[in-house]
């Protein structure tokens, strides 16, 4: 049998699905995992009889692979991927390809870039999203890092990702350094928020409308076959109707405290430092945090009390108004990151491809959705667009949506049900449509405590000035800078 066309370390539930996936599309793969049996396991058990070759050590790994090799590594995010790629570097050589297919975070990637090129070889950090079944049925792969590894690996990235109906891989080349795994970032603190407005249009329903979890999944069913049509609303719809063995809805028995890996932390940070307003994905974040909190929640229900009154509104209608408060929230979240990927692509020398993003989103990933397409649309009509909400489309579609929207996070607030993610999405929109915000009187209080100076409305931008408020400061300024 000849060489093989990439190898791949790590037999975890992704790393095995990509290797059965690289197989089905033609391709023959060598694969390691530390602990050797896992390997014996996988190759007489379910890789059995298909063009996939075992190995005991890394050099095995090596000699296997065909030149320039392509090794993939699929371990846990940090240390063990420095590690790996030491190992590594021991036993390949110069023009081969590293790639880091876990959730790393961006600055390793770009770390681990530079010094893998410094040792001659060439490195890809790239996002895969899809769970389980994407790895093996076609994920969204977003690879950046060495550009000139792209065309020796494209064949194997693109072959296995998902297609769109007319056939284009959800995979193309982002960037260089970390760019790759900031947009699996961006995709994953999306992902954050699209979860928690579903979250929170199923506590409305459930908590404010008395409906039942058939029911409020029925609701859900039938918004996936419109604008809302998406994976993560598929799978609520499905998960609303699943019964436990007694049958009973098994949503009802599940404990509500979530759980997170730290990628929508990351992105939440990453905002920070880029100094834009990421506010829906920060409430999904801290969203999960609170629920984390359940022993103290539990405690502070028999303490603290809130309205308690029951909903007196038309149900039918406001379902409605949920179903808009839910789009136009979610039009927010994506507006939002898109204008933090343009941020980051600006400090970083990035050169993003917005609408090509939509598209490696629009299959295969976990906020797959109908909504992308229209994403790309407004990217491919205005490359620059600053803002989703921009772009007539979805203006309009905000526009549209307003009304319910409004209503929602008024009922919301009025009866007690908390709505942290529609809310802060509402409060932005509010922020951003307004030509005069308070924060000339911010920069008055900083002036004042902290001679910090400020701008004028009747002076040219960029000159600053400062006010002796109390007559005993004097006329000294501190310095003008922004963190």
């Amino acid at each position: 049998m000849g060489k093989c066309d990439i190898g791949l370390i790590g037999l975890a539930v992704m790393g095995e699905n990509l290797v059965m996936n690289m197989e089905s599309k033609g391709f023959r793969v060598a694969v390691y995992n530390r602990t050797t049996s896992k390997v014996d396991d996988f190759v007489n058990g379910r890789a059995k009889g298909r063009n996939i070759v075992g190995t005991k050590t890394l050099a095995d790994l090596a000699a296997a692979l065909k030149t320039p090799r392509k090794v993939m590594i699929m371990v846990k995010a940090g240390k063990p991927v420095d590690d790996t790629i030491e190992q590594l570097l021991a036993v390949l050589e110069p023009g081969d390809v590293v790639i880091d297919g876990g959730n790393s975070h961006f600055p390793d990637t770009a770390r681990r870039t530079a010094y893998v090129e410094s040792k001659g070889l060439l490195y890809v950090g790239t996002g895969v999203s899809g769970g389980e079944e994407g790895a093996l049925k076609g994920p969204s792969i977003m690879p950046g890092g060495s550009p000139a590894a792209w065309p020796s690996v494209a064949p194997v990235l693109q072959a296995i990702s998902a297609k769109v109906e007319d056939g284009s891989p959800c995979c193309d080349w982002v960037g260089q350094g970390g760019a790759g795994h900031f947009v699996k970032m961006v995709h994953n603190g999306i992902e954050y928020g699209d979860m928690q407005l579903i979250c929170e249009a199923y506590q409305l329903m459930r908590d404010l409308l008395g409906m039942g979890a058939e029911e409020i999944g029925k609701v859900f069913a039938e918004w996936n076959k419109g604008e809302l049509d998406s994976y993560l609303i598929e799978i609520t719809s499905n998960i609303l109707k699943y019964k436990d063995a007694d049958g009973l809805p098994i949503i009802d028995k599940i404990l509500d405290t979530a759980g997170q890996k730290g990628t929508g932390k990351w992105t939440g940070i990453a905002a920070l430092d880029e100094g834009v307003a990421l506010t829906l994905i920060g409430e999904a974040v801290f969203a999960r945090c609170l629920s984390a909190a359940k022993e103290e929640r539990v405690a502070a229900s028999g303490v603290l009390s809130g309205p308690g009154r029951a909903f007196a509104g038309d149900k039918p209608a406001f379902v409605g108004a949920i179903k808009d408060a839910l789009f136009a929230s979610k039009i927010i979240s994506y507006a939002q990151g898109y204008t933090l990927m343009r941020s980051a692509a600006n400090t970083c020398g990035w050169d993003l491809n917005y609408g090509g993003i939509a598209l490696m989103w629009r299959g295969g990933c976990i906020i797959r959705s109908a909504f992308l397409g229209d994403i790309k649309k407004a990217f491919d009509k205005d490359p620059g667009l600053p803002n989703l909400l921009l772009d007539g489309y979805f203006s309009g579609r905000i526009q549209a949506a307003q009304k319910g929207w409004r209503e929602v996070c008024a009922a919301a607030i009025t009866y007690g049900i908390p709505v942290p993610a529609m809310a802060s999405a509402l409060t932005y929109f509010d922020g951003y449509r307004s030509a005069r915000l308070p924060a000339n009187l911010l920069q008055a209080q900083r002036d004042y405590f902290g001679a910090h100076t400020y701008e004028r409305v009747d002076a040219p931008l960029g000159r600053f000035f400062h006010t002796n408020w109390t007559g005993e400061g004097g006329d000294t300024a501190s310095t003008v800078y922004t963190v």
